[in-house]
């Protein structure tokens, strides 16, 4: 009989109530060994110091601390993290591969609702409905003529994918709903025949920018992709244009896309900002030509369950000493393929 590997579960105590329930607890009792204690958020007391010296598998999510040298050096048998949530970044770095330790996200799951809220988000651009909304002389007088939104249309528009990522890829899937889209993708990583099986044509950036109807952004966040579109990059938008970005903050060049909303020339819908939250004193917060929602693109309530599903599948196939379907290498995450 296989015998079952010694598990800890690593997490804040909000993410440990959200991902496990009781029926989800039982099903990760049934597939590893749960010492006491089973649970935590500090890696550094005694307690759980004593437990890290026998613990084979790490279940993480969000809220777990740093797995830094020191705290992998109690951990002599650990051999896998397994993590609940997207991103591993911040949570292992180098120590972990040199250690030889596996590691796993749910950012393949995680992948689904982002992908589902730009689906809206882009259809909702097509129509300007978030930015008519807010404007009262239009959205109370019914229907008629509108001038100064473009468009208002998801017929024969394009859309522009930077990053043809795990949410990338769902994305132009997801697209296909939409007939007569033309759908664009960037990304100097991705191999142009998997772009056209998924549906997309892949360009170079300043071939893509002029023809993008909505720019919906998917690119890791890493140090050279930090305003990956700025001012330059928006320039090249046709009026009216929509910038989407679910991503991360630091991609947008924030001063350079308020003043193209405030000049009326371009819009956006942001559940990312840099920072994040914005300060008070930011102009995208007043701007009617901008949709900013708090990061709620990921998984959230009944959607963390997904992701507890997922790791508790990956944990029964570690157990078996069977492959696991969503590892991540020291490769994809130096190039970021991991966030």
């Amino acid at each position: 009989m296989q015998t079952k590997p010694h598990a800890l579960v690593v997490m804040s105590r909000s993410s440990f109530e959200a991902h496990f329930d009781p029926g989800r607890f039982a099903r990760l009792a049934d597939l590893a060994t749960l010492g006491e204690p089973c649970w935590t958020d500090d890696l550094d007391t005694p307690e759980v110091r004593k437990r890290l010296a026998q613990v084979e598998v790490l279940v993480t999510s969000w809220g777990a601390p740093q797995l830094t040298p020191a705290r992998l050096a109690a951990a002599p048998a650990l051999r896998a993290v397994l993590h609940c949530a997207g991103s591993v970044r911040g949570l292992v770095g180098d120590e972990v591969w040199r250690r030889g330790i596996r590691v796993t996200s749910a950012a393949d799951v995680n992948a689904i609702p982002v992908a589902e809220y730009t689906l809206a988000a882009i259809i909702f651009a097509g129509k300007k409905a978030p930015f008519l909304a807010t404007d009262e002389e239009r959205a109370y007088r019914g229907w008629g003529p509108i001038s100064g939104y473009g468009d208002l249309s998801n017929f024969g528009r394009t859309v522009g994918i930077i990053g043809f990522s795990r949410i990338g890829r769902r994305v132009v899937e997801l697209l296909k709903v939409l007939g007569g889209t033309t759908c664009l993708v960037t990304d100097p990583h991705a191999d142009p025949a998997e772009v056209a099986r998924a549906g997309a044509t892949l360009v170079p950036l300043d071939e893509l920018l002029p023809r993008a109807d909505v720019l919906s952004v998917h690119a890791p966040e890493l140090p050279e992709t930090r305003h990956l579109i700025g001012a330059a990059q928006l320039h090249l938008l046709p009026d009216h244009a929509t910038v989407i970005n679910t991503a991360r903050g630091s991609l947008v060049d924030a001063d350079a896309l308020a003043a193209e909303c405030a000049a009326g020339r371009l819009f956006a819908i942001l559940d990312v900002t840099d920072p994040e939250p914005l300060p008070a004193a930011s102009p995208l917060r007043r701007l009617a030509q901008v949709m900013i929602t708090p990061h709620i693109a990921g998984s959230l309530g009944s959607e963390i369950g997904r992701l507890t599903d997922h790791v508790l599948q990956e944990l029964a196939r570690w157990a078996a000493r069977r492959p696991l379907k969503a590892e991540i290498t020291a490769e994809s995450w130096a190039l970021g393929l991991s966030a």
